[in-house]
């Protein structure tokens, strides 16, 4: 049996789950409370975080490494570019929400009002949420004008940019902190990904204490 350990809302894991659901594998959700330390986690990655990807009898960890070799191993549909420059620019921006979104956005925004409340590591800090609405604004705006010369984040068809982007946009908007008016541009794209059969998983999750916005699972919102 496939099995991923996971969070609901961490855009890492999202990612992984959307991937494996674009790619229809089947795989069965394991909620992992890693801020626990528990020992048998530790066991399967010692770093102490999600997601870990049990699968074909090895535990694999860090998202990006996961969906490239789920890709390698399962490559219909193709989630990434023919050519080595297709290839740099999915893994550029793959790594520009991995790293500068999360940093700025993810972390100050989604961490601050959930993570803490669930780990029981206190209050949000209100300037770290307030350096995250204004850090999404540039981010937005950024995609906006990738769009704009794209069909989808990276080129014509969608790659693992796209589910890395959709991973934490989703978990954001699970939150209502993206503002859907800036662009229509973001707006459309998402609607697209978001329409996509791998998409329904996510667009199920429920977070006790944290009941989502009315539009979240709105395919026309």
């Amino acid at each position: 049996m496939t099995r991923l350990y996971h969070v609901p809302l961490s855009p890492f894991c999202r990612k992984v789950r959307l991937v494996m659901a674009e790619k229809r594998i089947e795989v069965e959700l394991v909620e992992e409370r890693y801020w626990e330390r528990d020992p048998d986690f530790l066991r399967r990655n010692p770093a102490g975080k999600v997601p870990v990807l049990r699968m074909n009898g090895r535990a694999m960890a860090e998202s990006q490494a996961i969906v490239e070799y789920l890709d390698e191993v399962h490559p219909e549909p193709p989630l990434m570019p023919e050519s080595p420059e297709g290839r740099y620019e999915v893994r550029r921006l793959c790594a520009w929400f991995d790293d500068k979104f999360h940093r700025e956005v993810t972390a100050n925004l989604l961490y601050e009002r959930v993570n803490k409340k669930i780990t029981r590591e206190g209050f949000p800090d209100s300037r770290a949420v307030k350096a995250g609405a204004k850090a999404i604004k540039y981010h937005l705006d950024y995609m906006h004008w990738l769009l704009d010369q794209r069909r989808w984040l990276a080129g014509d068809a969608p790659t693992l940019a796209d589910f890395a982007a959709a991973a934490h946009i989703s978990a954001l908007d699970y939150i209502s902190d993206v503002d859907w008016h800036r662009s229509e541009n973001v707006r459309d794209w998402y609607a697209k990904i978001k329409s996509r059969p791998a998409f329904r998983g996510i667009l199920a999750d429920q977070v006790p204490g944290f009941p989502p916005p009315a539009h979240y699972a709105d395919l026309d919102f």
